[in-house]
């Protein structure tokens, strides 16, 4: 049996032992923690494996955050005991970022490491984000922007894909291990549409209130007047049983049409729209 025979649903101690070497090689951390699956298991093994008093979880915390994702990494980290901080940034003030060409996420990450270095070089730590080997097959300019400004990505030198992640967090325990994936608000906005405080907070309001409606894995992708909905396959035929509720939620936030994208819910499938475009400015 090879050593990754128990990746996936069954990570087991190869997983365990891997991500800990990883973690320990570089020292103290200060993590960027969104919350998500694979933030969450970074926050996680980095405080089991150094020590609470080593470790800082900091979530950016901007109009692309959801609220409800905020809301979370403040009871995850309750909930774990986490030196956990939350810090503004301000990238909606970079005109490179708002403009929302293919280097937008670049220069959020930018925004990102100039919140998160100082508080690194206080404490004599490294910042590190929880990207695992699958985000290096897509096009994430950001991942660029990071390493260029000295992060580290234990669960890569750990070799864990998304599937690992999931699986050793279920068998740690972490109600993570199955959340949804839940890239930043700006995500919902086609390439080209400028991101704004204003559209940011109506596809925050619209998901809020899709999420109050039991769909817990949603993308409301904005096209001015018009949003467009995504959810997983499965869930097409509630959403259509919940019509009027969904269109009113909706519309509660700004919209006036509302459409549903019958491929269901695709994360990143506005990146089709890049195809040959650089990665950075």
């Amino acid at each position: 049996m090879s050593a990754r025979a128990g990746a996936g649903a069954g990570a087991g101690a190869w997983a365990r032992e891997r991500l800990a070497q990883a973690i320990e090689a570089v020292g103290p951390l200060v993590v960027g923690f969104s919350g998500g699956a694979d933030s969450a298991l970074l926050a996680h093994a980095a405080t089991a494996a150094l020590g609470r008093a080593a470790v800082t979880c900091v979530t950016a915390v901007s109009p692309s955050l959801a609220p409800e994702e905020l809301a979370d990494c403040r009871a995850l980290a309750a909930e774990w005991g986490l030196d956990w901080t939350p810090v503004d940034t301000e990238e909606l003030a970079n005109p490179l970022y708002a403009a929302n060409d293919g280097s937008r996420c670049y220069h959020c990450k930018t925004e990102l490491m100039d919140a998160l270095s100082p508080i690194a070089t206080a404490k004599g730590a490294t910042v590190a984000l929880g990207v695992n080997l699958d985000d290096l097959g897509d096009y994430r300019p950001g991942q660029q922007a990071a390493t260029e400004r000295g992060a580290v990505f234990p669960l890569v030198t750990a070799g864990l894909t998304k599937a690992d992640v999931r699986g050793l967090s279920a068998e740690l325990g972490l109600r993570t291990a199955d959340k949804p994936a839940a890239a930043c608000l700006a995500s919902r906005v086609p390439y080209g549409t400028a991101v704004s405080l204003g559209v940011l907070t109506e596809v925050a309001q619209a998901e809020s209130g899709l999420k109050r409606l039991g769909f817990g894995d949603v993308r409301v992708r904005h096209y001015g007047d018009l949003a467009r909905v995504e959810v997983p396959l499965a869930e097409l035929a509630r959403l259509l049983e919940r019509r009027d509720e969904v269109v009113a939620a909706v519309r509660a936030a700004g919209y006036r049409y509302v459409t549903v994208d019958w491929e269901g819910l695709r994360s990143g499938n506005l990146n089709e729209a890049l195809q040959g475009l650089p990665e950075k400015p």
